[in-house]
Parts: C-alpha cells; structure tokens; sequence
C-alpha cells in the first residue's frame, strides 16, 4: 500500500495559502487530502475504456425499432473553469443485429462525464462510441445541463441551461426518425411502481 500523499494534495494546500487561507487550521487540514480524492473520483473516467462497457453485453437480436434511455442523470467538470455541470442525457438507437444491454447506456454516459469536459464533446463522444461498437443503422443523443460556471459566475443566470445533440446515420438523415425520437423525449411518464 502507497502511503505517500496525492500530488493533488501539495497542490490544493498552496491554493489554499494563494487564496490567504491559513492550511493548517481546524477546518482546512486535511482539505487538501479531502479534495485530491474527489478530484481523483470526479475524473475516473479518465482510467476507463468505453469499448469495453458496450461489448460485455452486445445481443444478437433481429428487433430493428428504435431502443431508448433517457432521462440518465450525470454530473461532470467544466474543463473551463472546473466548477460541476450536470444533467439528463437521452440516448436512442436503432438496431442493426446487436443490441446492448440497457445499463450499459448510463454506465457510458458516467464514465465521459467523469472527465473535464464540455457538453458538446461529451454528446458526441456517447453518439460516436454507440455507433462505432454497436454499428447500428443510427444513435441520437441529446443532452441538457446546467453550468454552475454560467449560475454562479460570468453571466449569473440561474435558469439558463444548454441543449446539445448528436444525430448519426438514420436519426441524421430520416426526418421521421428524428421526429420520434424527439417525440419520445418529450414524453414523460407518471411514475409506474
């Protein structure tokens, strides 16, 4: 077992001094051990293979209608400024001879928002993972999320929030797909159990 403290943890303690705080104070001495391991867990992602989470349970199935998971809550890092964004992704695709099992759709949307990230990036790299390992005859994935770094500093608007999306293959080009699937969003359900 590796005793030796976190770099992080050097790092966090000079901040602290930057910011004219005293480190060694009763409620800030063991902060910087504190934030170095949420740091570490926030950034996970960054250790993990998306390829692997997608083909440890592909299906050989011969549905061919559109497959959704939507509303998968995520919190991520802001690459700008580090502060939390967070939100909902919706994710559907429609088979070609292979599905995945539904958990592994939240499972690879947690492992890209455990990276500094910008929503943009983090939408497309879901969408081009899901049709680059399942190779189905399209993926849409659109995103919603607040920035804290819009809520709590530049702007300060409280109730702004962005919208991204990423259409590949059918959902891109059959506007009969995109509409159902936008159609399947919108809906929300009253809960079942």
């Amino acid at each position: 077992m590796n005793d030796a403290p976190d770099p992080i943890e050097g790092l966090i303690h000079n901040l602290l001094k930057e910011l004219g705080e005293d480190p060694g104070r009763d409620g800030l001495e063991r902060t910087p051990a504190r934030v170095a391991r949420s740091m570490r867990f926030l950034t996970q992602g960054y250790d993990q293979d998306p390829v692997p989470i997608l083909t440890n349970a592909l299906f050989d199935v011969d549905y061919d209608e559109m497959v959704m998971v939507k509303d998968i809550d995520f919190y991520s890092l802001c690459e700008h400024h580090m502060i939390p964004f967070f939100g909902r992704a919706h994710i559907g695709y429609i088979p070609d001879g292979k599905v995945v099992g539904l958990s592994k759709l939240p499972r690879l949307v947690e492992m890209f928002a455990r990276r500094l990230q910008v929503q943009e990036r983090l939408t497309t790299q879901i969408a081009e993972t899901i049709l680059a390992v399942l190779k189905p005859k399209g993926v849409g994935v659109i995103i919603e999320a607040s920035h804290l770094c819009m809520m709590m500093r530049g702007v300060e608007r409280q109730n702004a929030f962005a919208v991204t999306s990423s259409m590949q293959g059918v959902f891109s080009t059959d506007s009969k797909t995109r509409a159902e699937f936008m159609d399947l969003i919108r809906h929300r359900r009253d809960s079942f159990v």
